[in-house]
């Protein structure tokens, strides 16, 4: 057990920027506890901490589908739910540590004696006598206990050396985590465990905290961080230049996935190692708020074809994401892929797919050229799944999982629909969907 106070302070200055504002810290300062009208749901009870709860519940949720049927999951214990929260919160901590380096840090708090979670105890309030005022009293005013420095002067941080050691901790101390400080406590650990430096290289603009000062949510850095281990800003696959910037996004097919409402408004692009994750489990973004969707139905994160690969590295090729690549650049997509890419075969190619002599290649061109017939590889019809964590946007405030029956049209239905912010934000994933939620309504992503 060991005390770094600079260590602190930099994970303060990342998270929060100069100055703790109070009111969204507390939002921030609550503990991991599952509802009780659905066992195994994670409750938010503030507006902010999404960026850390949702994915965790990703996490719960694929761990469950491994091992249980969706209808007994009513019947899960609390012991087998904090057994659930303990491999969660592992894997999002294991994950985020580098690859030469496996060190893993945990943080709890000392909890000073004379204080409850930062306040002074009702007991002791009412034994106080007061005082009585006086002009030439020359006593200091009694400053207000402020939550985030008692949190922060509490820390002190446990180095773990193995994954199994990192599950023993969290199991020993698993009431501490469902504690007012639990989430924070995770996501310092995660931050501590990655590391300052090689979080500073990947975040793309250190200037913004990644919790917003005013509004409390978090950065996307933060939630990629949550979710894959990169505290990068980007959602493509692999890292991209753009106009000579190199810009860092997923290494990588992801355990867990994520679609977001503000694809269909262009203000961010999210690749197949996300949209593709090897479980049927995403995180769905609006532009406040993060829900989950999942399912039972494996057959939704199959393999990659090789049509998929084909376009996933296209697009590594097409910098600007307008669906067409520099001809010069045939040669390496074809290399990739494991095609013939002989220099005199690769020329006649640059002829035929570049027939006007542009200097570009199309997507649609390529595809139609080299995998003309691309068999889709999942159901027409299957089931969904709907988490939302904040009671108030749940019906009767219960948080509960709401069941879709979803169904694959003939055509392409893709629309932006302010009234169907679902529908809108699952289409990113699959055009043609519509669903029938078991509520008569659209859960909300909000």
């Amino acid at each position: 057990m060991a005390v770094h106070e600079d260590l602190v302070a930099d994970v303060k200055s990342l998270l929060w920027g100069p100055t703790v504002k109070e009111d969204v810290f507390k939002r921030w300062a609550q503990g991991f506890y599952f509802s009780p009208h659905e066992h195994t749901a994670l409750i938010q009870a503030e507006g902010g901490p999404c960026a850390v709860i949702a994915p965790l519940q990703a996490f719960i949720l694929k761990q469950l589908l491994a091992e249980s049927d969706i209808s007994t999951w009513h019947e899960i214990k609390p012991e087998k739910c904090d057994q659930l929260l303990v491999k969660a919160m592992a894997e999002t901590l294991t994950q985020a540590a580098e690859p030469t380096n496996l060190k893993y840090s945990v943080l709890l708090m000392d909890k000073p004696n004379n204080t409850v979670n930062g306040e002074v105890p009702v007991e002791e309030q009412m034994n106080v006598e007061e005082e009585p005022c006086t002009e030439d009293s020359s006593a200091a005013p009694v400053e207000p206990v402020i939550e985030s420095d008692v949190f922060h002067s509490g820390l002190r941080f446990y180095s773990l050396a193995s994954v199994e050691e990192v599950e023993q901790f969290f199991t020993e101390n698993i009431s501490v985590f469902k504690e007012q400080f639990g989430v924070l406590l995770l996501l310092y650990s995660v931050i501590c465990t990655k590391g300052i430096p090689q979080m500073r290289l990947e975040i793309s603009d250190l200037t913004d905290p990644l919790i917003h000062s005013t509004f409390g949510y978090g950065s996307q850095s933060l939630i990629n961080l949550m979710l894959s281990g990169r505290a990068v800003s980007n959602v493509w696959d692999h890292d991209q230049d753009v106009g000579g910037l190199k810009l860092k996004g997923i290494d990588k097919q992801n355990a867990v996935g994520f679609l977001t409402l503000l694809e269909t408004l262009r203000y961010i692009e999210v690749g197949s190692f996300l949209k593709s994750p090897s479980n049927p489990v995403w995180v769905l973004g609006s532009e406040t708020h993060l829900t989950v969707l999942f399912s039972n139905e494996k057959r939704l994160v199959s393999a990659e074809t090789p049509a998929e690969q084909a376009k996933r590295i296209f697009r590594k090729y097409d910098n600007d994401g307008n669906n067409f690549i520099p001809t010069d650049s045939l040669q390496n997509v074809l290399a990739e892929l494991g095609l013939f890419s002989d220099s005199e075969y690769v020329e006649i190619m640059k002829k035929k797919l570049d027939r006007h002599g542009d200097g570009i290649i199309l997507l649609t061109v390529f595809m139609y050229e080299f995998f003309p017939e691309e068999l889709r590889t999942y159901p027409d019809t299957f089931v969904l799944y709907h988490y939302n964590g904040l009671p108030r946007s749940n019906p009767d405030n219960q948080v509960k999982y709401h069941r879709g029956q979803a169904i694959l049209l003939e055509s392409t239905v893709e629309s932006i629909l302010d009234s169907n912010p679902m529908l809108t934000v699952l289409q990113t994933k699959w055009p043609s969907i519509e669903v029938q939620w078991d509520i008569n309504q659209n859960p909300s992503i909000n």
